[in-house]
């Protein structure tokens, strides 16, 4: 049989992502704060779009009606047709830029009467070497140990290694790193955990030897909390050993944190579950989400049908698609954010009425298949999105985890069973506390049948240490 190259056609249908798909789905993942930033780059870049400053008099309404919100049919059909684009002519009207009074920007004061900066623990231990009897080799020399410090305030890498890259004498290093290990915070400039809260013992409790020992000999005693080994080694009495360990526990073995210059992220919502009688009502958190809207400028001109030159229209034409395309794409992820938001409401309303005992079971298809949606543009939609309920701000990701069978056959969240497995470990006797085959147990007695390896990962997820190491002895 012979091999021979022919052409065929074939006739073929297939999805194309075009760059505006492509930006509304992009839209849809971004959390509240991307959303804002790529607002503005969009503002900076398209001189058609711009933001509306709401008066301060005006006040929105407390619901806005997403199922039905779309773009203007008229904005869209302005820049549908290519040829219909008026022509323009750039000097018959220029842009007019806001007046501002001088007096009152005078007034105003300064941002720098506003603005403050949290030193950091170089700028605390720099501000106390200058107070200090160091020389000025000896500044040079702790400046270079506490640039090597880590954000707990431990040093990194070895004393020997920072000597030689930085042309120092070690013996001058030793006694310069003792000198710094006196200054506040306690601790700080330690070589590794020991040193840290030795140095610590002996600045908070200089008359407790007992604690400077175990913390010398016996730190892996305990941290396994075998308070029974420790106290057999130094040969003295349990209760001694134990009250020494309180005095240990409130060492801090990261001094350096409180002086961490780590901004702490607040969660803004993006929408709100108020319950108003008996119903829950959804709200979106419209506070500060940028107005957008086609300039009046290029409004007007359209209006005049001034001539223009073929790179002016097209320019305009193409700005204009793509402000008005941005405009219905936030309008889009808002309407579909809301529809997600009510569908949530709808499956987990005992929920919202009771508590995390009561969250119910539920996958991305369940509510897909309520609001008409694909699973994956449900996965985007709830990605670095929260809400404000009754039971607290939380991530709309939260309401969607696997379940657990019980005894009945029915079945039970996640979320759920971890609450549960709170419940029990809180009513433990810290003596003797509950081993994870023991919380399986308690568990089938509910009639929640679960693995001890889950049991296990509940309680790691939550944080909880294993039963050897959250048992007291007194």
């Amino acid at each position: 049989m012979a091999l021979e190259i022919r052409q065929s056609l074939k006739l073929t249908q297939q999805p194309i992502m075009t760059p505006q798909l492509q930006q509304a789905i992009k839209l849809l993942q971004l959390s509240r704060m991307e959303l804002m930033d790529l607002v503005r780059q969009e503002e900076e870049e398209n001189p058609i779009l711009e933001e509306v400053v709401m008066p301060s008099s005006e006040t929105e309404p407390l619901e806005t009606n997403y199922e039905t919100l779309t773009t203007s049919p008229s904005e869209v059909k302005e820049a549908r047709e290519e040829d219909e684009m008026p022509a323009m002519d750039w000097k018959a009207e220029r842009f007019s830029s806001g007046t501002k009074r001088v007096d009152e920007e005078e007034d105003r004061p300064t941002f720098e009467n506003f603005l403050t900066k949290k030193a950091t623990l170089y700028d605390h231990l720099l501000w106390q070497i200058r107070l200090s009897n160091f020389d000025e080799e000896e500044c040079l020399m702790a400046t270079v140990i506490i640039g090597n410090l880590n954000e707990d305030g431990l040093l990194q890498g070895s004393l020997k290694e920072i000597a030689t890259q930085a042309g120092f004498d070690l013996a001058s290093m030793e006694k310069v790193i003792q000198k710094l290990q006196t200054l506040d915070p306690p601790g700080v400039a330690a070589r590794d955990l020991k040193e840290c809260l030795l140095l610590q013992a002996q600045q908070i409790y200089p008359g407790e030897l007992l604690v400077q020992k175990i913390i010398q000999g016996h730190l892996a005693h305990l941290a396994k909390k075998n308070y029974q080994a420790i106290a057999k080694e130094l040969g003295i009495q349990l209760e001694e050993v134990v009250r020494a360990t309180r005095l240990i526990s409130e060492l801090d073995p990261k001094p350096g944190r409180g002086y961490s210059d780590e901004n702490i992220p607040y969660i803004i919502p993006d929408v709100y579950v108020y319950k108003i009688g008996e119903d829950y009502v959804v709200v979106l958190n419209e506070d500060g989400m940028p107005k957008l809207r086609i300039n009046p400028y290029y409004r007007h001109i359209l209006r005049e049908q001034v001539q223009s030159t073929g790179e002016a229209k097209e320019y305009i034409n193409e700005k204009i698609r793509s402000a008005l395309w941005l405009i219905k794409s936030i309008h889009q992820r808002q309407r579909t954010i809301y529809r997600v938001t009510k569908s949530i409401v709808r499956f987990q309303r005992e929920f919202l009425d009771k508590g995390v005992a009561y969250l119910k079971p539920m996958v991305l298809k369940d509510v897909a298949i309520d609001v008409e949606m694909h699973e994956s543009t449900i996965s985007r939609v709830t990605s670095n999105k929260y809400v404000h309920t009754p039971q607290g701000i939380l991530e709309l990701k939260y309401f969607f985890n696997s379940s657990i069978n019980t005894v009945r056959g029915e079945n039970i969240a996640s979320e759920s069973v971890k609450e549960k497995i709170r419940e029990i470990l809180s009513k433990e006797d810290p003596q003797k506390p509950y081993s994870d085959q023991e919380i399986v147990e308690l568990l089938k007695k509910q009639g929640i049948l679960i693995a001890r390896r889950t049991v296990t990962k509940y309680r790691e997820m939550l944080g909880v240490l294993s039963s050897t190491r959250r048992k007291q002895i007194i």
